[in-house]
């Protein structure tokens, strides 16, 4: 190594400043997911605050809608703060994210309903989605590269993991907190106001975020990119250079995200609009599963850095594809909650062979200079299209009577997201991010 490499070369990381940097980045990712699920966990209760009266399936129709909506702003935001995060820095991709956030969060909180404001309340709703849409595009390629970029090549899969324990740790925080005030205030008050309170307090938890992410120490790689010669991040040179592996992103997204939506957001409304369960019950069953689905993505993630992150992904498609329609039709027609549960559980344990390794896959395709936007526009892509949709397609089949065909399509994508896993490389032993 020359001296004026040598010079370039940032020093390296101690252990223990490593982990509080992986720690203070997954405590912001948890209060953006907090944010961004506390729409999906309040929808039954302010569904009719945003809309003029009607049938009950409509109104969770046109708050799904919206919800939608707010995905088909993800690629824009993946797009803009994926080479915002590429070009001048991790951190203050991450930073920006959640001041969107913040500010989505309380325009939901503020607004006064479709009684007080008319049309105005829905367009509100709308474009506070839309800001939060951009904020968690942009977060999940900063984020899934700041934790890829900041682990070791040993322990990639285990610590990268995080993101979605994080993740789902924000989607129980908002189910927790419905609970609670479930609980103590009733389905009365959840329905007149109470719903604003989780809006409030993701936009105050953005705001102690905010003053995290601002004391995160940058990746060394990087610090190490910004030294180098190379191209600048942008969606032409994303789709010129590196095609392939864009399209790989969508196909390895597109059954992974598909299941996850419907386990986990649509599994709500699911058990009370199908199963017949209580809002409450429906909850609980939910909020349960969903601890331990947590619990299981960094040992997933450590299993993939054992075998490889290839048979993990194609052991979630193949279980995806056999039992799919089986589990979902059978929750269609439970009535226990113990039952539901289980059925849930055992979806949730299928599908984390995609949620725990699904960011370091991504982060491991791309070279630095254009890590951050290669791992957030695709994937964004793929979830507007099939993640942000989920609700809305469910519940259009189940208002046409036919909500069968749901099961089928879903079981149909994750079979496309198999054929990807099977024809790709496994990006464990050939990953493009620089050993540290």
């Amino acid at each position: 190594m020359t001296e004026a490499t040598a010079e370039m070369t940032p020093p390296p990381m101690s252990p223990g400043r490593r982990l509080r940097n992986i720690i203070g980045g997954s405590a912001g990712n948890l209060v953006e997911w907090f944010d961004w699920y506390a729409y999906a966990a309040f929808t039954l209760y302010f569904a009719p605050v945003f809309f003029p009266e009607g049938d009950d399936t409509a109104q969770l129709l046109a708050t799904a809608a919206i919800f939608a909506v707010g995905f088909l702003m993800r690629p824009v935001g993946a797009w803009v703060m994926g080479v915002y995060a590429d070009r001048k820095g991790r951190k203050a991709g991450l930073t920006l994210s959640v001041s969107l956030m913040c500010a989505g969060s309380l325009i939901i909180a503020c607004t006064p309903g479709y009684a007080t404001i008319g049309i105005a309340a829905p367009a509100l709703l709308l474009i506070a989605r839309m800001m939060q849409g951009l904020s968690v595009g942009g977060e999940y390629g900063s984020s899934a590269t700041y934790l890829s970029e900041m682990a070791t090549a040993k322990h990639r899969g285990f610590w990268s993991s995080f993101q979605y324990v994080t993740l789902i740790s924000g989607q129980l925080l908002a189910l927790a907190l419905l609970i609670v005030l479930q609980r103590t205030l009733g389905e009365a008050a959840l329905s007149e106001w109470a719903w604003r309170i989780p809006f409030f307090v993701g936009a105050a938890l953005a705001v102690i975020v905010f003053w995290l992410r601002r004391r995160l120490d940058e990746t060394r790689a990087f610090q190490a990119e910004e030294t180098r010669a190379a191209p600048k991040s942008s969606a032409l040179e994303l789709v010129l250079r590196h095609p392939k592996e864009a399209l790989i992103v969508i196909g390895l997204t597109a059954g992974g995200t598909l299941a996850f939506y419907t386990y986990t957001t649509y599994l709500q409304k699911f058990l009370t609009n199908t199963s017949g369960f209580s809002k409450a019950q429906a909850t609980e069953i939910s909020a349960a599963a969903l601890f331990i689905f947590m619990l299981l993505q960094p040992l997933v993630g450590a299993l993939s850095d054992r075998i490889g992150r290839k048979p993990v992904m194609i052991a979630f498609g193949v279980l995806g594809l056999l039992l799919t329609v089986p589990i979902m039709s059978t929750l269609a027609v439970t009535t226990h909650p113990t039952a539901a549960f289980g059925l849930s559980l055992l979806a949730l344990v299928i599908v984390s062979g995609y949620t725990s390794i699904n960011a370091v896959v991504k982060a491991e395709l791309f070279p630095a200079h254009i890590r951050a936007l290669g791992v957030a526009l695709p994937y964004a892509i793929a979830n507007a299209a099939f993640g942000g949709t989920a609700e809305y397609v469910a519940l259009w089949f189940k208002l046409d009577g036919r909500e069968s065909l749901y099961f089928w399509y879903v079981t149909g994508m994750i079979g496309v997201s198999l054929i990807t896993y099977v024809l790709m490389r496994d990006t464990k032993s050939r990953s493009l991010i620089a050993e540290d």
